[in-house]
């Protein structure tokens, strides 16, 4: 095999932020022809990560509508690739995670007896409906997937439990590759907003929070919590970049537009999001990257949900999962702001989830399975 052609697809800046170093990666290796593909899922979020990394896409399914459904999203993603795969037969298609996108893409290989490569696989909270949709894309990714690209020992664990130990290699979390690119010392931020805010040398929380099993109640709880943290807290700022999706906003704003030190704004992209990542003291969120990587800056996290496919940064003690009642929401942030002890302990606790070389250990793995080298891929030990 003179070189492995591998397709990469993602639709969503949270796989954008991930697969930009294993795109990057394989375009450095002579041994790989490279082709990139993306969806459009995140139609406007995506250029600033591609050209970061010097990413040109060959092929852009552009299937985002307004209001699309899950299905909506599947079946384009599906019928966008099928003339894609069947034209470029790819030696491996390399999908991400969780979201639609990247099981409809694995689902479109499969259909064509094309293997799949599922990069951070292994993740389970085993509750099917928590996150969803996003738990069964990943568990149903698995079952298509020959190559698995776990993050930790414990993702492996997880898949073992489900009979799955060929092709399984133990990574780290390219995220951690990403934050190290993208976190630069003396960055001028551009958006006035936030240049204002960090100006101010006081404290900053991050939130964000837009998952669909928190629609409703639990939103309007985390909305309340944060109305009664920002009131006793003012000299603190925080920092809200809301879903575009009109799920989150009709709740957001009506209950947090107009408090004094909330400040609401468009989603921010990802390099002013890393720059204030390490600025900020604590980060609040229902999002599985910044799980990872508020860990990778010593940033303390209160996870807004009742449970977490990321168990490890719990275990390392930087995460604590608090849920989606108001009161639990607002102990953990007072405690934060008022307890040096516990915020040194949260902060100083060891990243569990990389160290900036999952991308090369992926590349080798997969080298390795082709008959490509012979050196067996070592395993990143957290």
């Amino acid at each position: 095999m003179a070189q492995i052609k591998v397709v990469t697809v993602f639709g969503t800046r949270p796989e954008a932020i991930k697969m930009a170093p294993v795109c990057k990666a394989l375009a450095e290796r002579g041994e790989f022809h490279s082709v990139c593909c993306v969806t459009g899922q995140h139609r406007n979020l995506l250029p600033p990560i591609l050209r970061h990394y010097g990413i040109t896409p060959q092929y852009d399914l552009q299937i985002m509508s307004h209001g699309q459904t899950l299905t909506d999203i599947t079946s384009r993603v599906l019928l966008g690739l099928d003339d894609i795969l069947k034209n470029e037969a790819p030696d491996l298609l390399m999908c991400h995670g969780d979201p639609t996108t990247a099981f409809a893409a694995a689902l479109a290989a499969f259909y064509k007896k094309i293997p799949v490569g599922h990069v951070e696989a292994g993740l389970r909270t085993y509750e099917r409906y928590s996150p969803y949709p996003e738990e069964m894309n990943r568990s149903l990714i698995s079952r298509i997937a020959s190559l698995h690209f776990a993050p930790t020992a414990g993702n492996r664990k997880n898949l073992a439990a489900e009979g799955i130990t060929d092709g399984v290699y133990v990574t780290g979390n390219t995220v951690i590759d990403a934050i190290n690119s993208t976190t630069l010392p003396g960055y001028v931020f551009k958006t006035p907003m936030l240049a204002e805010i960090l100006a101010k040398d006081a404290p900053v929380a991050l939130l964000t929070a837009h998952r669909r099993e928190n629609y409703g109640r639990p939103l309007e709880n985390i909305c309340r919590a944060v109305r009664r943290i920002a009131a006793d807290f003012p000299d603190m700022s925080v920092v809200y970049p809301v879903h575009p999706g009109a799920h989150v906003r009709r709740t957001v704003f009506p209950m947090l537009e107009g408090v004094k030190n909330v400040y609401l704004t468009e989603p921010i992209d990802v390099f002013e999001l890393h720059q204030l990542l390490a600025r900020c003291r604590f980060v609040m969120t229902d999002s599985g990257g910044l799980q990872e990587e508020a860990p990778a800056l010593g940033k303390p996290v209160l996870v807004l949900r009742n449970e977490t496919e990321r168990p490890e940064a719990v275990a390392a003690g930087t995460v604590m999962l608090v849920g989606v009642e108001e009161e639990p929401i607002v102990r953990a942030a007072r405690a934060l702001m008022t307890d040096p002890e516990l915020y040194e302990r949260m902060s100083s606790a060891r990243n569990p989830y990389g160290d900036g070389h999952a991308s090369e250990r992926i590349t080798s793995a997969v080298l390795w399975h082709f008959g490509l080298s012979d050196q067996e891929p070592r395993d990143f030990a957290s």
